[in-house]
């Protein structure tokens, strides 16, 4: 119910972090895969060590706050591969953190643009040719931040809480042409990109005492989540939050 052999999945963001682990457990799984990200030196060697370990990989650089890039990854993929079977909307940025009262224009819009707005765009460029086959997964990897007020992260958790809202708005639109539409809300995570996080004593041991597995996510175990959500396993899924965090204070929303 795993296999995704024959499948072609796209993932953003996947030069490193939680993308990179999901495009190399999704190509582990029989998928050919799109490794992309800004920086074509940062996703070569992504792709380069798939291929080294017996799966199918191209690289294909976008910056997904540029539609016109969207587009391009895409076409490229389609060039490629044939097709697109799985789209993993993972890229995201954080380029302000602070309280809202200072939080101005030019980092919400593109916090949103890039978080939101290129999931969006992305979804509706891929779906057509899904609903034509009658068969596809998107899944975008949100954040627990959207589920909860924050002092520090505020338009980070508003993008990521428009996420949750953007999946269940397309599982309704496209369900019926047998798409389905789902997102992650990893919590802590140890990854780059959230290294202010976890390097913060306080903060770690704050999420420490409300987990009982006593350890933060490591980006394996958000990457096996990704493959359930693209597989068969996860066929009657869509429209969902799944949240992946050590807490008991969380739980799972749709």
């Amino acid at each position: 119910m795993f296999d995704l052999a024959g499948k072609v999945a796209i993932v953003t963001g996947s030069s490193r972090g939680i993308g990179r682990a999901a495009v190399e457990a999704l190509a582990r799984a029989g998928a050919r895969v799109v490794v992309s990200s800004r920086k074509p030196e940062a996703i070569e060697p992504v792709a380069a060590a798939i291929r080294a370990a017996g799966g199918e990989a191209v690289a294909i650089p976008c910056n997904v706050g540029r539609e016109d890039q969207l587009q391009g990854l895409v076409d490229e993929t389609r060039k490629r591969f044939g097709r697109i079977d799985v789209l993993v909307g993972n890229a995201a940025v954080n380029p302000y953190f602070g309280s809202l009262e200072g939080l101005t224009r030019e980092p919400f819009d593109k916090t949103m643009a890039t978080n939101v707005w290129s999931n969006l765009v992305l979804a509706r460029l891929v779906m057509p040719d899904m609903a034509e086959r009658r068969e596809g997964a998107i899944i975008i990897v949100s954040s627990i931040a959207g589920l909860k007020g924050t002092g520090s992260l505020g338009a980070y958790a508003i993008s990521k809480a428009a996420d949750f809202q953007l999946a269940r708005n397309l599982a309704v639109e496209w369900g019926r042409h047998n798409i389905r539409v789902n997102c992650i809300a990893p919590g802590l995570v140890r990854t780059d990109f959230a290294r202010a996080l976890w390097e913060d004593e306080k903060m770690l041991a704050g999420n420490l005492r409300q987990c009982p597995l006593g350890r933060i996510g490591e980006v394996e175990d958000i990457a096996g989540a990704v493959v359930f959500l693209a597989s068969d396993a996860a066929r009657f899924m869509t429209g969902q939050v799944m949240v992946i965090d050590g807490g008991v204070t969380i739980g799972q929303t749709n």
